[in-house]
């Protein structure tokens, strides 16, 4: 079935709007940059979103991801892969994505670096981010704030790997003070590495639920779907 995504545009107007007058209420300032999340959509979601001007896609799963890749290898898009990469499929990644949210343990830092290092010098170091686990949700993945500091350290150690940041997800909850709360907290986190003289300009936070309130603690990436593409086909 071929989704109709005319309010696309519509709807990428109002979030602008809302991030420029967040940012102009709390006294911030830079640029957020919007990863539209093609999840559940076919390809004509991504199409859509780069007409309008968004060049920034997520995909939760690889599999999927690659599937999409293939068929709109011409389309000039960066891919994001926002959800959890399982170490077996790292291989995958090298050529293939902007920008991996989701480097969660050591075991999946070291088995991407085996991969990029396997592809010799042909492409430039896999960016990626960080997740961690603010929120302290078993059905969450993500590291354990914990071991934030271990992680992050073998991360920025690995040539492969360029490391730019930190990503986080709120708890399903309508409370913008729980959802303000855990994105302060990565965002505290992101500042104390940064003391350590790590270079992490990035905090992916906020989804189509908490976006604002991401926007109000600093994010500098939103992961969007619902609240662009309207819902996902049952």
């Amino acid at each position: 079935m071929v989704m109709d995504f005319a309010a696309f545009p519509g709807n990428l107007e109002r979030v602008r709007e809302r991030i420029e007058s967040i940012q102009g209420r709390e006294g911030l300032r830079g640029d957020v940059r919007l990863v539209a999340v093609t999840k559940g959509h076919d390809q004509s979601a991504v199409v859509a979103a780069q007409a309008a001007g968004v060049l920034d896609v997520g995909e939760n799963r690889v599999q999927e991801a690659v599937g999409k890749q293939e068929v709109l290898e011409r389309l000039p898009v960066k891919w994001h892969l926002i959800g959890h990469l399982q170490t077996n499929k790292a291989k995958y990644v090298p050529g293939r994505f902007a920008l991996v949210h989701s480097i969660d343990s050591l075991r999946l830092a070291d088995a991407l670096q085996r991969v990029m290092e396997s592809r010799g010098g042909e492409l430039e170091p896999q960016p990626v981010l960080v997740q961690v686990n603010v929120a302290d949700e078993p059905q969450k993945t993500g590291c354990d704030p914990q071991e934030l500091n271990e992680i992050a350290a073998r991360v920025s150690e690995l040539s492969r790997l360029d490391f730019r940041g930190l990503m986080t997800m709120a708890p399903l909850t309508e409370d913008e003070k729980e959802q303000r709360r855990v994105f302060a907290t990565l965002r505290r986190l992101r500042d104390d590495l940064s003391s350590s003289g790590l270079d992490l300009p990035e905090l992916s936070m906020g989804m189509s639920g908490d976006y604002e309130a991401a926007v109000a603690e600093g994010a500098t990436i939103l992961r969007l779907g619902t609240v662009l593409f309207g819902e996902r086909p049952k």
